[in-house]
C-alpha cells in the first residue's frame, strides 16, 4: 500500500464526535482550538439539514466550541451546491427547516408547490402527512426526487428518532422513485466541502462516529479515515462492514496531538 501524504486538512463530523446530545465530548474544545492555532483548513460536517451554519455556530459556541461559520458544512449546503450545478435558478418543493430553505434561497431557487423541478426532502421534527402527500403527487407528476441525506435514524435524549432516510423510504414506496442523496456517504458532500476550504482529498482526513456514512464517505473520497467510539458505532459493529477505517480511536481527544 502506498504511503499516505501528511494530513494538511481535517474534516470532522459533529454529532457523536464533537458533541453528544447537546454536550461537548471531552477533547473536542482542545481539538478545535488546536486546529485554529495550526492554521490548517478544516470543516465541521453534519448531515443534519435543520440548521444554518450561523445557527450551528451559535449552538456550538454555547458549548464552548469556537467554530467559524465558514468552517461549517451541512448536507443542506451540499444539496444546494448540487442543484445549482444541475439546474441553476430552478424551482423546488421543500420539506425541511431553515437550514435547507436558506441554502436554496441563497442559490436563487424559488420554492413552490406548482410544477417544481425538484422535490427536496430534508430533516425536520414535524413531518406533515399533508406535505408528504403533496411531495408524492409532485414526484408522480414528474418532479425529480432529492434528499439531503440517507440517515434512517437520528439521536435524541429519549433514543433514536426517524430521520430523513426513513421518510424517503416512505416516499419511494409510494412513488417507485428513489431519491438522489447529496449528503454523506455521497463523496459529493466531501468534495464540495474540500473545495470550499481549498483542500485536497489526498492530504485530508475524515473523523466520524459512523461506519455507514462518515467512514464510507471519507474512504470513497480518497481521504484518511478515523473512527471514534463516542457515537453510533461500537467495536463489535466494525467487522460487519466490508471496509475499515484507517484508524480507530476512543475519542476526539486521542487526535489532538495529531494536528
Amino acid at each position: 500500500m502506498a504511503e499516505r501524504k501528511p494530513i494538511e486538512s481535517w474534516l470532522t463530523d459533529m454529532d457523536g464526535v464533537l458533541i453528544h446530545e447537546g454536550i461537548p465530548i471531552p477533547g473536542a474544545a482542545e481539538f478545535i482550538k488546536r486546529l485554529r492555532e495550526s492554521g490548517k483548513p478544516f470543516l465541521v460536517l453534519t448531515n443534519n439539514s435543520i440548521y444554518t451554519p450561523r445557527d450551528l455556530q451559535a449552538r456550538l459556541a454555547r458549548m464552548g466550541l469556537d467554530v467559524p461559520v465558514d468552517n461549517i458544512w451541512t448536507s443542506a449546503l451540499a444539496t444546494a451546491k448540487f442543484l445549482e450545478a444541475q439546474r441553476p435558478d430552478g424551482t423546488a418543493y421543500v420539506i425541511g427547516e431553515a437550514g435547507l430553505t436558506t441554502a436554496l434561497h441563497d442559490i436563487g431557487y424559488i420554492l413552490t408547490d406548482h410544477e417544481p423541478d425538484y422535490v427536496v426532502l430534508g430533516e425536520t421534527r414535524t413531518y406533515s402527512f399533508e406535505a408528504l402527500t403533496r411531495a408524492i403527487r409532485l414526484i408522480n407528476g414528474g418532479a425529480r426526487f432529492i434528499c439531503t441525506n440517507p440517515d434512517e435514524t437520528g439521536p435524541s435524549t429519549e433514543g433514536p428518532l426517524p430521520a430523513t432516510g426513513a421518510v424517503a423510504a416512505l416516499i419511494t414506496k409510494a412513488t417507485g422513485k428513489d431519491p438522489y442523496f447529496a449528503g454523506k456517504p455521497n463523496p459529493l458532500m466531501m468534495r464540495t466541502g474540500l473545495n470550499a476550504i481549498g483542500a485536497h482529498s489526498e492530504t485530508s482526513a475524515m473523523i466520524g462516529d459512523r461506519m455507514d456514512t462518515d467512514v464510507l464517505a471519507g474512504l470513497e473520497a480518497g481521504m484518511e479515515t478515523f473512527l471514534v467510539l463516542t457515537g453510533m458505532t461500537n467495536p463489535a459493529d466494525i467487522d460487519r462492514y466490508p471496509f475499515r477505517p484507517s484508524t480507530v480511536v476512543d475519542s476526539i481527544a486521542d487526535l489532538v496531538d495529531r494536528i
